[in-house]
């Protein structure tokens, strides 16, 4: 299948699906639109059958962009989160937590905290941290979409700043192949400091765990919840513990589960590996990865392992764990195939090189001031991440179209234009209703996507707001840290408290914190 340059028709499909979904509130079906018109395009510009063609690529796509170690890790996950919550397991160790997490502000910080540890895998991170504080949110009425931000917050924007993750791996192999960098490593090093989206990100979840200062949708989720009227009360009631299981039977599995992975993951990177130089160690080891594979590792040995703990002991009988397992696949199904056509809709505009030209065309044949630069390039990339759904493919895209721009037009802003165009490749990545961890993140903290959705975006919309402010100041600054950093910082905050205080009026009092 050939690349077709498809100019502005690039951004047909991903747009599309993107104004259906919020229209119609169907993931599913504005995907299929969105898919379906990337290969209508594809199939009048190449001149192929109009009948059989776009059917044809539809499926060709979606095959060559499936991941089946992830789709079966998520099945995996959903059986193990069910044997878990029938063994009794998760109410134990609900009522474990509530112990030591008295407070909505305690569970929120040891939410964000578990979220930040888990920083060597965005899906890792996502699956994982809801399954082990979904119990404890519940319990103090934090409502699912609370969750879901916080998941979603912790994981794509942590790995973009973690110099030991698979996302380091990723901007590297794009740094190395520009060849202007003597160290790849730290070229992607350099650019921490300067990635307002993601450093933002997590002070933006920090200040409002402390204020309680909610705002837009996730203030109603907020109220629903705390008058448990959320319209997530059916699903807490469907985790209600049938055994008498104790926290070692939910803390094990999980425990296991993160270690098995972890393992993987330096097995198929190399780390024992012969014969293999820049391979043994911890670094080179997760940076050529297979994180997805490792993963599903460690989720067939999860739940091989909670068999073992739970059957012969008569926690749950032998049927009783069968069962659990089908209805955990059963549960996931919705999730896997709402990634199944994200993949399909993003690969459709990568393999097509649709986006990547247009936007190639873009940058190249405009004349940008060189103090403009770093704000241009990250509202680009946001629109490109946000459009595909992809931080990887985004900045994969843009990286080596970056290094010779900032190169020529403004040299002392290069490292700056790197960590603009990683900031806005996050932001996509963070809030995209086609993005794979936007969909994971709703998934694992059992909420609906569309509402993770709307009650994210504001929050994101907020945050890129300001670091595009922050990128004006870099560039007229001439890239000055402190002074980009300290400007950014202050409109966040003064932002937020606008926002609280304009909407305080018809707010409801949450819970008083003990």
């Amino acid at each position: 299948m050939e690349a077709i340059h498809a100019g502005i028709f690039s951004i047909v499909p991903p747009v599309l699906a993107i104004i259906l979904a919020l229209l119609t509130k169907d993931v599913v079906f504005s995907l299929l639109m969105g898919i379906l018109s990337g290969t209508i395009i594809y199939t009048i510009l190449a001149g192929l059958n109009p009948l059989v063609a776009p059917v044809e690529v539809l499926f060709n796509t979606s095959f060559a962009n499936l991941d089946l170690y992830i789709i079966f890790f998520v099945f995996l996950l959903g059986a193990l989160v069910q044997v878990i919550s029938l063994s009794g397991g998760s109410a134990a160790y609900g009522r474990w937590g509530s112990r030591y997490l008295r407070s909505r502000r305690s569970t929120l910080l040891a939410t964000a905290g578990l979220g930040c540890l888990i920083f060597v895998d965005d899906y890792f991170n996502c699956l994982t941290v809801g399954t082990v504080m979904k119990p404890l949110t519940d319990r103090q009425k934090i409502s699912r979409a609370k969750l879901a931000y916080l998941i979603d917050s912790t994981s794509a924007p942590v790995c973009i700043i973690a110099p030991i993750s698979s996302w380091a791996g990723a901007v590297g192999s794009s740094l190395r192949a520009t060849g202007s960098f003597a160290s790849d490593f730290s070229a992607f090093c350099a650019t921490i400091p300067y990635n307002l989206y993601a450093l933002l990100t997590l002070l933006m979840i920090v200040f409002l765990i402390f204020t309680g200062w909610d705002f837009g949708p996730m203030r109603k989720q907020e109220e629903m919840s705390a008058a448990s009227t959320a319209p997530d009360d059916t699903a807490r009631q469907a985790e209600s513990p049938c055994k008498s299981g104790t926290v070692t039977d939910m803390v094990l599995p999980i425990v296991l589960l993160i270690v098995l992975a972890m393992l993987g993951m330096l097995y198929n990177g190399g780390f024992w590996a012969a014969g293999e130089p820049g391979y043994h160690s911890l670094t080179g080891a997760l940076n050529n990865c297979t994180a997805a594979q490792a993963l599903c590792w460690g989720g067939f040995g999860a739940v091989l392992f909670a068999f073992l703990l739970y059957v012969p002991r008569g926690l749950i009988t032998f049927k009783e764990f069968m069962a659990c397992v089908t209805e955990g696949f059963k549960n996931m199904i919705p999730a896997n195939s709402i990634l199944v056509l994200a993949w399909t809709i993003s690969g459709l505009c990568r393999d097509q090189l649709l986006t990547a030209e247009f936007v190639r065309d873009a940058m190249t044949r405009s004349q940008i001031p060189g103090a403009l630069l770093p704000a241009i390039i990250f509202v680009v990339a946001a629109f490109l991440s946000f459009s595909i759904g992809s931080s990887w493919g985004t900045f994969g895209i843009l990286i080596p179209i970056i290094v010779p721009v900032a190169t020529a037009l403004s040299p002392n802003l290069l490292i700056v234009s790197l960590s603009a165009t990683l900031g806005g490749s996050i932001f996509g990545d963070h809030c995209s209703p086609i993005s794979d961890t936007t969909i994971l993140s709703s998934t694992g903290a059992g909420c609906d996507h569309l509402t993770h959705v709307a009650t994210q975006i504001p929050y994101a919309l907020l945050v890129a707001g300001c670091c595009l402010f922050g990128y004006l100041v870099a560039g007229f600054s001439d890239g000055n840290l402190l002074l980009m950093f300290g400007a950014t910082l202050a409109a966040l905050i003064s932002l937020i408290t606008i926002m609280h205080f304009s909407c305080q009026k018809h707010a409801v009092s949450l819970p008083k914190e003990i």
